[in-house]
């Protein structure tokens, strides 16, 4: 790879340009274990690794654009978030996040339930073999063919989210000569502190049934007078990439309070709540998310402490974390194209992939960190900004970050924390091929999504 330099930029604190950036760290080559999977250092020679191979081994096995995923570090934040919450609860991933195959079956073996809110997740659940009764069914607007097909199959929970629904889930399950296990999802009116987009329980948004005005209460009535419905239980969500957790404190005030108000009227206490998902990862190093066992503590006793003053059974909890088991585990590994340097404001880095793997940041302005990872360097820090080569301004993968001066074409970069959202989300955008998904461990790597090929482009372009 080419080592020459190129010109920079601005270098230095006192003519930087305002932006999303803190001070040029210390030592560009460190790598903070804050964003990067557990595995994840670098090699005698300075080239990063990952369950033990280097990077430049697997650029040159799969290619770039390339999802890597450390299958250990997966399976280790799996096992801690079923740890914290013991067998008094239940852990549903949130399949969302990013799902395959091979993920479920890691799910299944380490003891996880799942939470899928589309057909195609459902087939891919069923298909890896996740225990149909494991499975979460979510959405705001399920057809009536993935409804038949969740309860033709037995999963273990549809969540209502809607009158409509409550309706439609009854009749098919009738017609199918089964009592399907339901909860009700409720927005209880809280503003989690988070991007407007990923906010999810407030009233003006899509999901749920708002408490407020009564409707809640409405909707438990309609569930609990339907033969094909057994009503165990509310689900509540409040949001996403959420580190606070005084949302989470008045949520389940407001949950408690409707199960206090179920048990007054119907004289029937709900067994189980669902507090949903959306805690925070570290995707820079100013990020500081909490540890699965903290986050149980916490949710265990503010639902406990509810339940004791509303004198109620406390009900069995459940959660649902996606971003937060397969977030960390993933980076997103490019190699550098065009290096284009703007005097007085910033160089921009030019890679390989962009907005078609990574939309995040166009959608939500989400920040990222990025490391070169196929070599260190001495060179002192650059003000960057990581590009895709979509035809689209705001095809930006990293907004601000600091990388060496000496960066040159041919150079491997990887942005970490890339696991959850970023290949769920991928597109064809500019008919660019979406990366494939490699996972790492124990020194051998293997294809678990494979790249996409011109052929599979065209085979549905029948025109």
């Amino acid at each position: 790879m080419s080592r020459s330099a190129h010109p920079a930029g601005p270098r230095h604190a006192d003519v930087l340009p305002e932006g999303h950036y803190s001070a040029p760290p210390a030592d560009l080559n460190t790598l903070d274990p804050k964003v990067w999977a557990q595995t994840v250092t670098r090699d005698p020679h300075g080239v990063v690794t990952v369950g033990g191979l280097p990077v430049t081994r697997l650029a040159e096995e799969y290619g770039t654009p390339a999802y890597v995923v450390d299958e250990a570090d997966f399976r280790a934040r799996a096992r801690a978030w079923r740890t914290a919450f013991g067998q008094e609860a239940d852990v549903f991933y949130a399949g969302k996040a990013f799902l395959s195959r091979a993920i479920v079956r890691w799910l299944h073996e380490e003891g996880l339930n799942l939470d899928v809110c589309s057909g195609g997740e459902l087939a891919t659940a069923l298909s890896a073999g996740m225990p149909a009764d494991r499975i979460a069914f979510h959405g705001n607007n399920k057809s009536t063919q993935e409804i038949h097909r969740a309860i033709d199959a037995g999963v273990g929970r549809i969540v209502l989210d809607s009158f409509q629904e409550i309706v439609r889930v009854a009749h098919i399950a009738q017609s199918l000569g089964k009592r399907q296990r339901v909860q009700i999802r409720i927005t209880v009116g809280v503003e989690a502190h988070t991007h407007e987009f990923i906010a999810t329980a407030h009233e003006d948004q899509k999901f749920g049934i708002p408490l407020a005005g009564g409707q809640a209460a409405e909707a438990v009535r309609r569930a609990l007078q339907l033969d094909g419905l057994e009503l165990i239980g509310i689900h509540s969500h409040i949001g996403s990439q959420i580190f606070d957790m005084s949302g989470f404190e008045v949520a389940a005030h407001r949950v408690v309070g409707l199960l206090k108000d179920i048990r007054d009227e119907h004289g029937v206490e709900l067994p189980e709540i669902d507090l949903g998902g959306g805690l925070g990862i570290a995707y820079t190093s100013d990020d500081d998310p909490r540890e699965p066992h903290e986050i149980a503590k916490a949710l265990t006793e503010i639902v406990s402490r509810e339940c004791e003053s509303a004198k109620l059974r406390t009900p069995r909890i459940s959660v649902e974390p996606g971003r937060a088991i397969v977030g960390p585990t993933a980076f997103t590994l490019y190699e550098v194209g065009t290096i284009k340097p703007l005097d007085g404001l910033r160089t921009y880095v030019s890679v390989d992939g962009g907005m078609s793997d990574n939309i995040r940041t166009a959608l939500y302005d989400a920040e990222y960190s990025v490391a070169l990872v196929s070599r260190t360097s001495d060179a002192e820090p650059l003000l960057a900004r990581v590009v895709g080569k979509h035809c689209e301004s705001g095809d930006i993968v990293v907004k601000d970050a600091f990388l060496p001066a000496d960066l040159a074409p041919g150079d491997l970069i990887a942005v970490p924390a890339t696991g959850a959202y970023c290949r769920s989300m991928a597109s064809n955008y500019n008919h660019v091929l979406r990366p494939p998904v490699v996972a790492v461990h124990d020194g051998e790597a293997r294809v678990i999504v494979r790249r996409e090929t011109e052929e599979d482009l065209l085979r549905l372009d029948v025109g």
